[in-house]
């Protein structure tokens, strides 16, 4: 997404300056080309020669260099970008901005420049919720200027409460999601991720390899698209998405309660959660001592989520997933047309390079209308967004 994206990023004067490196580190390595702007104040924290040397280009501190540049600096940088981000964006920079005001290589070039603007403000919380401030920051947002809210926390003047700038993580979601059309805009799309847990005792559980990256991949990029996510997370070792509601579950039957009492308000539905298709019939309240050579448990089914989203009178928009280890178009067809589905994504679980606990996949896409779509190897986020193209295409017609 960001491959060959030039991106200007300005650092302003502020004790948070030192987080605009890791900000830098995740933009170049997800390949974005970076220039840096440093205004004199941001220099007092953190030294030029450290976002140089991270970025591979120089830094523009001044305004008339035009010694060390033969093109003019801000209006070259400004004509290059494809994003401007700022950060962190403190209380002045924003007022200047604001107010019509260039006077330094970053505001110059912030006027100059047609790309998106992406601020992340960080100040002290008085600063923050002074009026003045917030009236600046809802008249850039009028304009169309884009901003990563900051956060509560313990401020670095000692103060508690908002204007702790947001992690690089969140910032750099915002940077994606700045760069990314906004096809699902509107839509609401329900996406369940992860393996379920069905408890045999207290220490003891029945599950799969279900790591959840496939379908946290799925809700990061339909936000990037611009729909409301609602994500039903089974147990994952996995960071919550920015900017996501996270519904998290257990076993089958939570997830089962928290999607039907959600669906009548999505467009879409894309299960990409291993659910277990069965349970302990009876799960013992205290620890099952070993005592013999064998032991028998008697497993019962768990509802079939799937089925009834298909079976419902009203269901929206319909993705299911077939994690299979032989004849896979064969399985995938038939749960389609057995479980209802508009569209199923199958993959091979039993590939080292797809299904379970890695960052690649394969899949074959699968439409009701007997249409199909062979993915290669690719990102779990590269077939993320494959995916909602299909879906995003569908809802457009219906």
């Amino acid at each position: 997404m960001l491959t060959d994206k030039k991106i200007i990023l300005g650092v302003c004067g502020g004790i948070a300056a030192y987080k605009a490196i890791e900000l830098l580190r995740l933009l170049t390595k997800a390949g974005a080309d970076v220039h840096v702007i440093m205004t004199r104040a941001a220099q007092e924290f953190v030294a030029p020669l450290t976002f140089q040397t991270l970025s591979s280009n120089p830094v523009h501190t001044d305004l008339f260099n035009l010694i060390a540049e033969r093109e003019i600096g801000h209006i070259s940088l400004a004509d290059k970008a494809d994003l401007f981000i700022v950060v962190p964006a403190t209380a002045n920079v924003i007022g200047k901005i604001a107010a019509g005001i260039a006077d330094d290589m970053l505001t110059t070039t912030v006027m100059a420049t047609k790309a998106p603007v992406l601020f992340a403000p960080a100040m002290n919380v008085n600063m923050f919720t002074n009026p003045i401030y917030q009236e600046n920051e809802q008249k850039l947002r009028r304009f169309g200027y884009l901003f990563v809210a900051p956060i509560s926390g313990t401020l670095a003047c000692g103060w508690e409460g908002e204007g702790k700038l947001a992690s690089p993580e969140a910032i750099f979601e915002g940077a994606h999601a700045a760069l990314t059309k906004k096809d699902l805009l509107g839509r609401t799309i329900l996406i369940t991720a992860g393996p379920t847990r069905e408890e045999i005792d207290p220490v003891r559980y029945i599950s799969n390899h279900s790591s959840g990256k496939m379908g946290y991949a799925l809700a990061r990029i339909a936000c990037r698209r611009g729909a409301k996510v609602l994500l039903i997370s089974g147990p994952t070792a996995l960071a919550e998405p920015e900017g996501i509601q996270v519904v998290k579950t257990t076993s089958a039957s939570e997830m089962h309660r928290e999607v039907m009492a959600r669906v009548a308000e999505c467009d879409a539905v894309i299960k990409a959660a291993a659910v277990a298709d069965y349970r302990p019939l009876v799960r013992s309240a205290i620890k099952i001592k070993k005592k013999s050579e064998s032991v028998t448990i008697e497993l019962v089914k768990n509802p079939d989520i799937l089925a009834e989203l298909g079976g419902a009178p009203h269901c929206p928009f319909l993705v299911g997933f077939a994690a299979e280890t032989d004849a896979l178009t064969k399985n995938a067809e038939k749960k389609l047309r057995e479980k209802n589905l508009d569209m199923i994504v199958a993959n091979d679980v039993s590939q080292v390079d797809a299904g379970f606990n890695v960052d690649t996949n394969r899949a074959l896409l699968l439409f009701r209308d007997g249409s199909s779509s062979d993915c290669g190897l690719m990102s779990k986020d590269q077939l993320a967004g494959a995916i909602l193209d299909h879906v995003a295409a569908r809802l457009m017609v219906q």
